[in-house]
């Protein structure tokens, strides 16, 4: 699918969350996103689909307030940057550090009226996956005693699972379905579960396979795969 194609996908799929027509959705962007800045594209990514989609929802009325979830193995750097300065959008990272693209340190918190809106978890190579849950579990809860989200996004990156040849991550498709859950009945619990999680990277294609499978599995919240 042509990226600008992709672009009108996930705005379609978003629509029908926001108007209430689906409860949520997974849509397979390519290329990934989260490293393309407002002003150039980068590692792999030619437009922030996350970051586009974000200021869509809030152009269009549907949701002030967003909560912008970023797993994939590297740092979002692009989606970042966009909202560095915006305390109406929080943006929340897990990634390997040290690691591409060198951004993503715990003390890179927003600036501005955004500060404080930005919550970096950095974590070391092979972390093992009780601790990675256990992080995500408390940077989880810290982002939502501070802000109560009308809309959730995702940027699913698949290359935070172990074997991904990018990455140095464990996490299994069974954690990925764990987390996906805890966004669903928390994390978009104040907005009728609102939620839209886009693919990012992910560079073991059987792999990938599984874990978007998880995905979707803790979205509709079936059993675990």
């Amino acid at each position: 699918m042509l990226h600008w194609e992709a672009l009108v996908q996930q705005i379609s799929a978003t629509k029908a969350v926001a108007r209430g027509d689906i409860r949520n959705a997974f849509v397979a962007t390519r290329p990934p996103g989260h490293h393309a800045t407002p002003g150039q594209a980068m590692g792999f990514c030619l437009f922030n689909n996350i970051a586009v989609t974000a200021r869509w929802l809030q152009a269009e009325g549907y949701a002030d307030r967003i909560l912008i979830i970023d797993w994939d193995v590297h740092h979002g750097n692009g989606t970042q940057d966009a909202f560095y300065g915006d305390a109406t959008v929080y943006f929340l990272s897990l990634h390997q550090s040290p690691h591409y693209p060198g951004t993503g340190g715990a003390d890179e918190r927003g600036q501005g009226d955004g500060e404080g809106y930005t919550l970096n978890i950095p974590l070391p190579i092979a972390t093992p996956r009780a601790d990675y849950l256990d992080a995500f579990e408390q940077a989880l809860g810290q982002v939502l005693k501070k802000f109560s989200p009308e809309f959730v996004l995702v940027s699913a990156g698949f290359d935070v699972m172990a074997e991904d040849p990018l990455g140095g991550m464990l996490l299994e498709p069974d954690d990925l379905y764990v987390m996906t859950r805890r966004i669903v009945e928390d994390a978009a619990a104040d907005c009728d579960g609102k939620v839209v999680a886009l693919l990012e990277g992910g560079y073991n294609p059987p792999r990938v396979g599984q874990g978007v499978v998880a995905v979707i599995r803790g979205l509709a919240g079936l059993e675990k795969p």
